[in-house]
This record gives C-alpha cells, structure tokens and sequence, in this order.
C-alpha cells in the first residue's frame, strides 16, 4: 500500500450552496469553511469529502455524448425507496435511464454530479 485516502474533491460552481446537500446525504459536518472551498468530515479522522469552487464548472452528463461524469459516489443505504425521497428532498435528481434496479439508483447531485445509492445486494 502507497497510502490512504484522505479526500475526496468535488469541483462546483458554489460550495456553500452544495454543502447542505453532502451533509444530508452522508451525515458529515463542515470542517473547514471558506467560499471558495469546504471539507466535510470529522475532525478526527478521514477520509473527507471537499467541495471546491471552479468558476468555468461544466455540469458532468450521465449520457453518452455528455461531458464526462468524471467520479460518482456510491452511497449505502438500508432502502432505496426511503433514501430516494430523502434525496429528491435536498434537491437531487433521478437520471434519465436510471431504471431502479434492485440494489442501486442512479441520481444527480443539485450541480449534476452523478452519484448512486446501493443496498449491500447492489455491491459487488
């Protein structure tokens, strides 16, 4: 092993709008917060999710012919029906194509990131 991981960075055109988002999703708090920058986490121990502003941000596709959809997280969850109306609440969005599964949904994040909720059946 080389390392750990210790972050993972998201670039968006705001962070302090797509915080709220990330600390609903995955119950993390802010630790560090600037406007241009903001680490989400627990001060003790990684890894840590930031989001950084990137003023020329293009929103990722999902689609073929899109622009790339760069990275996407998959985020455990006990039920994805509960879990899919929690997440449409804060503002993510189910991707076209997106055929519910049994195991994962593919959604987008409010910026367009892409990012699917799995149940341990969805993990392979």
């Amino acid at each position: 092993m080389i390392g750990t991981l210790a972050c993972i960075v998201i670039d968006c055109p705001d962070p302090q709008h797509l915080a709220p988002f990330y600390e609903a999703l995955l119950g993390l708090r802010r630790v560090h917060d600037d406007p241009d920058w903001v680490t989400l986490g627990d001060r003790a121990a990684p890894p840590r999710i930031a989001l950084q502003q990137v003023a020329d941000h293009r929103r990722p596709g999902w689609s073929p012919g899109d622009a790339p959809q760069q990275m996407h997280l998959d985020v455990l969850v006990a039920d994805l029906d509960v879990a899919e109306v929690a997440v449409l609440a804060l503002g993510a969005t189910l991707l076209e194509g997106s055929d519910k599964p049994i195991g994962y949904r593919v959604y987008a994040d409010p910026v367009g990131h892409p990012f699917c909720l799995v149940t341990r059946e969805g993990l392979t």
